[in-house]
């Protein structure tokens, strides 16, 4: 009987909120397992939108830092918790020394960087298996070998009441009919996968013509790309770019009555709120990581060139996003005119 896994989570928000359809599946085979999750701390308000998890436990650790000493420490700490199973669902060699250094019975992942001797339940990835990052995640949770479910369970975000009014209040917003249009115009892999900020103002400006709000979300890094939808509007959006925390964010996005966005990590976020949602794919594909969403329409242009994963048009032309055209956008938000 399993009564008590660890998670060792992923660094990035769109594959923490894929991490959760593991979750689900751990507490539909085991309804009283506790989970847990060792995770950076800023991830924490993905977590406390899932029901599943029990604990998030805060890493010490910084991306690409080894710090044998540190990872021990913690290792005796955790070792505290008598877990019966580890899933890493990181690849790296150095999230799975905690796992061995706590001793945990059974330490699940797949193989790489020749860490074998630190997993003793160690799968081998068969891609063509397991095409789509939910799927590998998942099968992680099942036994070895195990088929899939024939349909997996879909992230699914809670936002309380008081967390969105606490939110809206730190703004000075006030809900009113108008619809509201989110507008995700960042991408932290790079530039290649941003569409262009002048079509981002173009379906902004439309969108205000028809009476609703308009919404900008983005990073402190995004904001000189939302100042150019500021100007193009004549200022008539909210710009939250830089200026929210993840929680308030998720709040803010649970507001909307639909998004368009590039393939980001809010567009995973905006998937698991269940909104209606624009996403765009230009150098990145939707057959790995695409929306966990019954809401969501990919738009994706299919070039020779596509996809090429890479942070810059190696070509130059960037043709998968320039001739994705806003009318195109436009015409698959036609089902959001009238929001529920």
């Amino acid at each position: 009987m399993t009564n008590s896994i660890l998670i060792i989570g992923p660094a990035w928000i769109g594959d923490m909120v894929m991490a959760q359809s593991l979750f689900k599946t751990l507490k539909l085979r085991y309804p009283e397992v506790q989970i847990d999750v060792l995770a950076p701390e800023w991830t924490f308000s993905l977590l406390k939108c899932m029901r599943e998890v029990n604990q998030a436990i805060p890493t010490p650790l910084t991306h690409g830092q080894l710090h044998l000493a540190t990872r021990y420490r913690l290792a005796k700490q955790l070792q505290k918790n008598t877990y019966d199973q580890v899933i890493v669902l990181q690849n790296s060699f150095k999230s799975a020394l905690v796992p061995w250094f706590a001793r945990i019975p059974k330490r699940t992942g797949w193989l790489g960087e020749c860490r074998y001797f630190l997993l003793n339940d160690a799968r081998r990835l068969d891609k063509t298996r397991y095409p789509r990052m939910v799927e590998q995640y998942v099968a992680l949770g099942l036994e070895k070998g195990e088929t899939l479910p024939e349909i997996l369970p879909y992230p699914e975000f809670i936002v309380s009441p008081s967390a969105r009014e606490t939110t809206l209040s730190a703004f000075d917003l006030h809900l009113t009919q108008q619809p509201i249009l989110g507008l995700g115009v960042g991408a932290a892999f790079g530039p290649s996968k941003r569409w262009p900020i002048q079509y981002f103002g173009e379906v902004a400006k439309q969108k205000l013509a028809q009476g609703w709000q308009v919404w900008l979300f983005g990073s402190e890094q995004d904001r000189s790309l939302t100042e150019v939808v500021m100007q193009m509007t004549q200022q008539q959006c909210s710009d939250f770019s830089g200026k929210t925390l993840l929680n308030q964010t998720l709040a803010l996005l649970s507001c909307t009555s639909g998004v368009v966005t590039n393939d980001s990590g809010l567009m995973h976020m905006a998937a698991a709120l269940n909104k209606p949602l624009i996403a765009i794919y230009g150098p990145t594909s939707p057959a790995f990581t695409p929306p966990l969403s019954n809401h969501a329409t990919i738009l994706k242009l299919n070039l020779a060139c596509q996809p090429c994963f890479a942070r810059v048009c190696p070509l130059k032309h960037h043709r998968c996003m320039t001739e994705l055209s806003p009318a195109m956008v436009l015409s698959a938000m036609q089902t959001w005119d009238h929001p529920k």
